[in-house]
């Protein structure tokens, strides 16, 4: 089969498509997965990586863009064109959109010439450009039962958000500690915010000294500023910039302190660790906030709001958690139920079947 898989941009909409190639791969080694991306994602450094070949149209955001919205809209049309030749010279056997700019081009050209397409959806509340190729797509493919009111009940299917073929086995169950560990992470760039919470948190968490450690990945620019709160606050720590094996640091997590973001929840999940989302506001539509609401009111998260959030409020939460296994308990069997480690099988297995309905 040769799978054409759309979309990036952000590691929220590249690692599910990752996740779906490396599925279709392992089943067969013969067929192939191209990538379409652009030039300014981050399919652009990580994917040469991983091995899989991309190709790269000129298409960019529209939404919150202001004058350079206009600049934006003008190059849909020709990202078309680029998406129908690269189309027509790969010749695939499906297209899926994952999100992200150059999602829509490659959806939307790989429908008017007749190949069929599918969707995936990782966020509570979908984006426009999912909203829009919900009515090109055979399937749409959600992450959250949240999301169904937007797209056409006969052809979307939940089936979780994809992770990567080995993180479930990798995270395992939780490492033993005598002291309780909090695990703080805001994307791959870090959470300024965030950190300087942690700050503010540290010096009111002195009498845990002995009970309590950190994991912290903290973005290149705060790196040092946190390690040295930390030291100067007595508290144990292990900060990172950037933390390559997540799943391994989720393993020795009691907790985890985090942004909420559809593939760190859908890992979350999978791995069934107990969080507290501090979701980034200015996320289109406000969908980090969507995305954390469905684990708080099955009770397997609690959510701080970003406007609320200082050094009182995180270290209060923190004392009060860690003083509670029950209900740190309670909050990772229900993030497991919500969790979904086969995603990627599922999905691959809808396409499989409906090629086969397309074909028969």
């Amino acid at each position: 089969m040769r799978v054409l898989i759309a979309g990036g941009g952000t590691g929220g909409h590249l690692f599910p498509g990752v996740a779906i190639a490396e599925e279709f791969l392992r089943r067969n080694g013969n067929s192939r997965v191209l990538f379409i991306g652009t030039e300014r994602g981050l399919e652009a450094r990580v994917l040469k990586d991983s091995g899989f070949e991309l190709r790269t149209i000129d298409i960019e955001g529209v939404k919150g863009r202001g004058l350079r919205a206009v600049v934006a809209l003008f190059k849909i049309p020709w990202s078309i064109v680029q998406s129908f030749r690269i189309i027509r010279s790969y010749s695939p056997d499906l297209v899926v959109g994952v999100g992200g700019y150059a999602s829509g081009p490659a959806v939307v050209a790989a429908y008017l010439m007749g190949i069929p397409t599918v969707i995936a959806e990782q966020n509570a509340i979908p984006g426009v450009t999912n909203r829009i190729l919900a009515r090109f797509a055979r399937r749409v493919f959600t992450n959250f039962a949240a999301s169904l009111k937007w797209f056409p009940p006969e052809k979307t299917l939940i089936t979780g958000n994809p992770i990567r073929a080995g993180f479930v086995e990798r995270c395992g169950s939780r490492e033993k500690s005598d002291r309780f560990t909090v695990m703080v992470f805001g994307g791959s760039q870090g959470a300024h915010r965030v950190n300087e919470a942690v700050i503010e948190a540290i010096p009111r968490l002195a009498d845990m000294q002995d009970r309590l450690r950190f994991i912290h990945q903290t973005g290149a620019k705060d790196a040092s500023v946190v390690e040295r709160a930390y030291r100067e606050g007595g508290v144990e720590a292990q900060v990172f910039p950037f933390i390559h094996d997540m799943a391994s640091a989720f393993r020795s997590a009691d907790l985890l302190i985090c942004r909420a973001g559809a593939t760190s929840i859908a890992e979350i999940t999978a791995c069934g660790k107990a969080a507290v989302f501090i979701p980034f506001p200015y996320a289109v539509n406000d969908h980090q906030t969507g995305n954390a609401k469905v684990l708080v009111e099955a009770g397997a998260a609690e959510m701080v709001e970003e406007r609320k959030l200082d050094g009182a409020r995180l270290a209060d939460t923190i004392r009060r958690l860690s003083s509670d296994p029950e209900r740190i308990r309670r909050m990772e069997e229900q993030s497991r139920k919500l969790g979904n480690p086969r995603a990627a099988t599922d999905i691959v297995d809808a396409c499989s079947e409906m090629l086969k309905g397309i074909h028969s």
